[in-house]
């Protein structure tokens, strides 16, 4: 069986990890990344393919040449404000593109496919911890296009026998320990990386919202190191490969931390003090998001290793060393 396996944004945050973790693991990962939003010095593990995934004769071409046994994939439009402002490039990318992707996947003799999915299929939460039975009704674009390739692709099964794993993530975080790769986005939107430049600079920290009904008054969120969730997606490529079917899986930690929490957290890792400007809530963000993860545990045999502070040490050693 073949060991090479063909990985769509493989240049950016959680594909380049993930192509470490199957390069651990004896698996030849094949990037495919137009390199809009990867970087050329990610792809550590194996060769680079530049394309991009609504380029259906450039898949086609790569897909006959590497005949690998399974695609992962991670290219997509990720910025949840950015969607709201132009929900059609979304679309475009995140649903155009992985219908190209599957299609010519599964004409290709491909086996299966992971997919990086999102808990924003769900929506403002009905109960927590989410478990995946849990009703999806995303509230913005960026959430409603991740629903849509989950969709496409159980009907990919159904008819045609297609298999896949849906992974839906909660807040990734954290670099490979070695700083060989870590999270780099041009604008930075995440929570660590811009506490962790703000105690860099000696420049203040956005803190949205005081007056949720949490523990502190901060929200509350589920972060799950980058290689704990690398980990799954080879997981879930093993799974595919030795036949099993097609399932969705949620990937956290199952443990809430609040923003303040986490302040505190890059604080101890630095020795150097986050200065916090408190902002309003933004709108239509969740008070708490803390994924249920028992059914990966089960299904999968993952169980995420890494905490908090060890989170926060690897960001902090990428973002200043």
């Amino acid at each position: 069986m073949s060991t090479t396996v063909l990985v769509t944004g493989g240049a950016g945050y959680v594909g380049a990890h993930t192509c470490l973790a199957l390069s651990q693991a004896g698996f030849q990962p094949v990037v495919y990344d137009s390199l809009a939003r990867g970087w050329r010095e990610f792809v550590q593990w194996g060769p680079l393919e530049e394309g991009d995934i609504r380029d259906r004769a450039r898949l086609r071409e790569v897909i006959a040449r590497h005949q690998p046994a399974a695609v992962l994939h991670f290219a997509a439009l990720i910025e949840v404000g950015e969607s709201v402002k132009d929900p059609g490039g979304f679309f475009d990318n995140n649903v155009a593109g992985a219908m190209t992707l599957i299609d010519e996947a599964q004409k290709g003799g491909v086996q299966g496919l992971v997919f990086s999915s999102t808990c924003a299929t769900y929506g403002e939460p009905r109960r927590l911890p989410l478990d995946e039975g849990h009703p999806q009704n995303p509230v913005s674009p960026y959430g409603r296009s991740k629903l849509m390739v989950e969709q496409a692709l159980a009907e990919f099964d159904q008819w045609l026998g297609f298999r896949s794993v849906a992974l839906r993530y909660f807040n990734a975080a954290g670099a490979d320990p070695l700083a060989r790769i870590g999270e780099k986005h041009e604008p930075e939107t995440h929570a660590i990386p811009n506490a962790i430049f703000a105690a860099r600079d000696g420049k203040p920290f956005k803190l949205f919202g005081t007056d949720y009904d949490t523990r502190d008054g901060t929200a509350v969120r589920d972060y799950i190191h980058v290689l704990d969730l690398a980990d799954a997606h080879v997981r879930a490529l093993s799974h595919l490969l030795a036949g099993g079917g097609s399932e969705a899986f949620n990937l956290g930690t199952g443990v809430g931390t609040t923003v303040k929490e986490l302040i505190a957290a890059i604080e101890r890792a630095g020795g150097k003090r986050v200065e916090v400007i408190e902002e309003p809530r933004r709108p239509g963000d969740a008070p708490v998001l803390v994924a249920d993860n028992s059914k990966a545990r089960d299904g999968l045999g993952w169980t995420p290793s890494r905490s908090l502070d060890e989170i926060v040490q690897s960001a902090w050693k990428w973002h200043v060393g």
